[in-house]
């Protein structure tokens, strides 16, 4: 079957290519295996938990109503770094498309972490697509506000962590010219770099990048994954171990 739903995930099959397929974890909604032709695409910590204990540390973490700290805002300044999704158990809404196989999680104040809830009281709905294709991988998010009367604040993030075997031979193309904010530098440029490269440790964020520019990761000369976005402005470069 192109779906296959158990107690603590779900998982999807090419169904013309069995060694093609995606592993996506309730807890967190969180992607955290994608094989194309038996060649794992992302990285997992060695230390990651799958057993819903903590968020994982790998994979593709779903990033939701905060990216890292907000020290300023009433009620997202009480949540933890990267907020709630993550650290809540979504509900797998089922199939929806055979070829490619694709399916839906969904998420809302009800079913989230129920301390993290009560510091952040505030009504929305998500719902997660995750569409495996026989090369591809994509995702797509809904934010909805169900509240008549409270404007809903949030950031969204696909945080996604791909594997590198040799991280000294690998480059990041299509950002030359962007408005950068080194999160290490605490400091504001644009890059006029042609290519991103990882000679030292390294946690950029990309302002306004627009969606026509095509972000290419190239390994030893060979371009492994093109990364397309729709109303995703920002983008994060960020180099991790361990």
């Amino acid at each position: 079957m192109p779906v296959r739903e158990t107690e603590r995930e779900v998982v999807l099959t090419h169904p013309t290519d069995d060694t093609t397929n995606v592993h996506i974890l309730k807890y967190g909604a969180t992607v955290y295996s994608w094989k194309l032709k038996s060649e794992e695409q992302l990285w997992l910590s060695t230390a990651a938990k799958l057993d819903g204990s903590k968020p994982v540390r790998g994979g593709i973490p779903l990033v939701f109503p905060v990216f890292g700290k907000n020290e300023t805002d009433e009620y997202l300044s009480k949540l933890p770094q990267h907020g709630l999704a993550r650290n809540s158990t979504w509900e797998f809404l089922g199939q929806t498309k055979e070829n490619p196989p694709t399916a839906q999680f969904g998420l809302k104040p009800e079913i989230s972490n129920p301390e993290l809830i009560k510091l952040w009281p505030m009504d929305f709905l998500l719902i997660l697509t995750v569409e495996l294709g026989p090369d591809y991988l994509k995702t797509a998010i809904e934010v909805e506000n169900t509240s008549c009367s409270k404007e809903l604040k949030f950031n969204w993030l696909f945080h996604t962590y791909f594997r590198i075997e040799d991280i000294e031979g690998t480059m990041v193309s299509n950002l030359a010219g962007m408005k950068v904010y080194d999160q290490l530098l605490k400091e504001s440029y644009v890059d006029k770099h042609p290519v991103v490269t990882f000679n030292e440790e390294t946690d950029v964020i990309y302002q306004n990048v627009s969606p026509e520019r095509a972000i290419q990761i190239v390994d030893k000369g060979v371009q492994i994954h093109t990364l397309k976005r729709y109303n995703l402005p920002d983008t994060v470069v960020l180099e991790s171990v361990g």
